[in-house]
């Protein structure tokens, strides 16, 4: 159960209160991902396919440096909606990925804070 505490946390690193947003469309997408993903249950499937389709949004909007994190996020989103909710598949994808996820989003909150004001609190920056 602990790790399927840190692969909760790790999704909700990308879930946070907006505080501005200005910079345009990816600014706007952005504000669309965090929303899909408050309150998130990465046990069920179509929440974090409702935060998929976000997330493929936000990344055909944001800047070149970070494409590459967000294919990672969107990775991370498919492998857990493909899990349908089987704990140990969970576990097993967050020991198996984990280590990449990390840097991901730690780059995307910074973008976002430095692009569009957005703070994503547990993003570890």
């Amino acid at each position: 159960m602990r790790k399927l505490a840190a692969l909760a946390a790790v999704v909700t690193m990308s879930v946070g209160a907006l505080t501005a947003c200005s910079g345009g469309d990816y600014c706007g997408d952005l504000k669309g991902y965090v929303d899909s993903s408050k309150d998130l249950d990465i046990k069920n499937a179509d929440q974090v396919g409702k935060m998929l389709d976000q997330a493929k949004k936000v990344s055909k909007s944001a800047p070149d440096d970070i494409k590459d994190d967000w294919k990672v996020v969107i990775d991370y989103a498919e492998k857990a909606q493909a899990a349908k909710g089987d704990t140990n598949k969970l576990v097993e994808l967050a020991k198996a990925d984990g280590e990449k996820i990390t840097p991901a989003m730690q780059a995307i909150s910074k973008q976002a804070k430095d692009t569009c004001k957005i703070d994503l609190p547990g993003a570890g920056s």
